[in-house]
């Protein structure tokens, strides 16, 4: 089992930062990519960025593109998401996730494992 930590939620003014952390931990060998979702409230939990082995495999949603930034230290087993120009549509709990399987990444089912999540509430 693989479990996920995230860390850095919070209240942000729009147009502010916020760096959300993931840790993972126990049985990390073999996870092929690293990814977050967001769900806001009464919608669907959504697609957020990802990022396989290398950096040059970061896939973002189109509404985060520009804004947002994954980055991933494979020896630490951590994941990290850089989000900027916060708006308030930008406000949700936000999800890591890890992937030991292939498929296509922006799909939830694809990842295996999930954390508890973390509250971004970006304020106007």
């Amino acid at each position: 089992q693989v479990q996920l930590e995230e860390s850095g939620g919070g209240l942000v003014q729009a147009g502010g930062s916020l760096r959300l952390s993931c840790a993972a931990s126990g049985r990390t060998f073999g996870i092929y990519v690293m990814g977050w979702f967001r769900q806001a409230p009464g919608k669907e939990r959504e697609f957020v960025a990802a990022q396989g082995w290398s950096a040059f495999t970061a896939n973002y949603a189109d509404s985060v593109k520009g804004r947002f930034t994954i980055s991933r230290d494979n020896a630490k087993n951590t994941a990290s998401l850089e989000m900027d120009s916060l708006t308030p549509e930008d406000t949700a709990i936000y999800y890591c996730a890890a992937a030991k399987s292939t498929g296509s990444y922006r799909q939830a089912q694809t990842y295996d494992y999930w954390g508890q999540g973390t509250q971004v509430t970006v304020s106007s």
